[in-house]
C-alpha cells in the first residue's frame, strides 16, 4: 500500500522541528551553565532578581564572594564574622583596619559595573546611596544578586541592616546575637550622662573661607540630637555653605567636625581663623571637637559607642 506523499512530508517536518527545538533547548542550558561557571550562583541570582527579592532575603546557599558598598555595611560583615568571604569594597569602608587591604571599586556613588564584575562576586551588599543605578542594573543583568539597604539616621535602621545582612549572608544566628548586643549598647548609650546645654555647629568641609555645615535631615543633625545638644543650624535643610554673617549670628558654643576635615584645614586653630569663628563663643574659647567620620556618621554597629564618645567629648570641650 503506497503512502500519501503529503503524509510523508508532514512526518519529515515533525521530525526536523522536534530536533530543532531540542537543539535550541540544549544550547540554552549550555549557555546558562557557561555563565554559571564564570559567575557561580548567577542562575539563582537571576531568579531572585526576577522574583523581586527584597533586601535581606534569606540566602538559599550562603554566598562565597561578597562585595560591599558602604562603610557601615562593611563593619557589619566583620561584626557577623563573615569577613572571610569579602573580595572587595568601596572606599568608604575603612573600619576595621583590615578592610583597607581589600581591593577597592571606587567611591560608593560613582562605582562602575566593570570594577564590580572584575571581582567575580555572587553577592553585592550596597547602601541605598550607592550608584549610579545604571551600574548596579548592569551588575544585576550579569546575574549577580544585589541587595540594597536603606540609610536612615536612627538606631532602628542600623538594626534593620544587621538583621537584613545576616539573612542575605546566611548568618542568621550571628545576626540575632549582634542585634541583641546593639540593643544593649544603645540602651547603655542613652543612659550615659548628656553634656550641659550646648549650641553646636557641625562643619563638614570648608569651602574657601566659608564652611559647609549640617542642617536638619543630615546624619550630623541626628547625632547632635542623640548627644542631647542643639544644632545651631537646625532650621535649615541638608548641608549648606554658611556665610560669615550667618555664622556669627548662630553663635555656636562648640564646633564639631571630622578628623579628615580638621587635618585638611591644618588643625583647630586654622579652622577657627576662618569665616568669622573668632566672633563666636566657640572661637573665643577654641572649642573644637573632632571624631572619625565613619565612626561619627556611619550609623553602623558602633553607633552607640559613637554617641557615648560624642557626649563625653562635648562635655569636656
Amino acid at each position: 500500500m503506497s503512502r500519501d506523499p503529503s503524509d510523508v512530508g508532514r512526518r519529515r517536518w515533525l521530525r526536523e522541528s522536534t530536533a530543532l527545538v531540542l537543539g535550541v533547548t540544549v544550547a540554552a542550558w549550555g549557555l546558562r551553565a557557561a555563565a554559571a561557571s564564570i559567575n557561580p550562583g548567577s542562575a539563582s541570582a537571576s531568579a531572585g532578581a526576577a522574583a523581586g527579592a527584597s533586601a535581606g532575603a534569606p540566602a538559599a546557599v550562603p554566598p562565597g564572594r561578597i562585595v560591599v558598598i558602604g562603610g557601615a555595611l562593611g563593619e557589619i560583615v566583620y561584626a557577623l564574622g563573615c569577613e572571610g568571604r569579602l573580595v572587595g569594597t568601596d572606599t568608604t569602608c575603612t573600619f576595621p583596619p583590615a578592610v583597607r587591604a581589600l581591593p577597592k571599586i571606587g567611591y560608593q556613588r560613582t562605582v562602575s559595573a566593570e570594577s564590580l564584575l572584575a571581582l567575580r562576586p555572587d553577592l553585592v551588599l550596597a547602601s541605598a546611596e550607592a550608584g549610579p543605578p545604571t551600574a548596579l542594573d548592569q551588575v544585576r543583568q550579569a546575574g549577580v544578586r544585589v541587595e540594597l539597604f536603606a540609610e536612615r539616621h536612627d538606631p532602628s535602621s542600623t538594626r534593620d541592616k544587621i538583621t537584613g545582612m545576616a539573612a542575605a549572608l546566611g548568618a542568621q544566628a550571628a545576626g540575632r546575637a549582634l542585634a541583641a548586643k546593639f540593643d544593649h549598647d544603645w540602651a547603655r548609650a542613652m543612659a550615659t550622662a548628656a553634656p550641659p546645654p550646648l549650641r553646636v555647629l557641625f562643619v563638614m568641609d570648608p569651602v574657601g573661607r566659608q564652611p559647609m555645615v549640617a542642617g536638619r535631615h543630615t546624619g550630623a543633625d541626628a547625632m547632635l540630637h542623640y548627644a542631647g545638644v542643639t544644632n545651631v543650624i537646625g532650621d535649615a535643610d541638608g548641608y549648606k555653605v554658611l556665610t560669615s554673617e550667618a555664622l556669627v549670628a548662630a553663635q555656636p558654643d562648640v564646633v564639631l567636625t571630622t578628623d579628615d576635615t580638621l587635618q585638611a584645614v591644618g588643625g583647630p586653630a586654622r579652622l577657627l581663623a576662618t569665616a568669622g569663628f573668632s566672633l563666636t563663643p566657640a572661637g573665643r574659647a577654641s572649642r573644637v571637637v573632632s571624631l572619625d567620620s565613619l565612626f561619627l556618621l556611619g550609623f553602623g554597629p558602633r553607633m552607640p559607642e559613637a554617641v557615648i564618645a560624642l557626649r563625653r567629648r562635648l562635655a569636656a570641650a
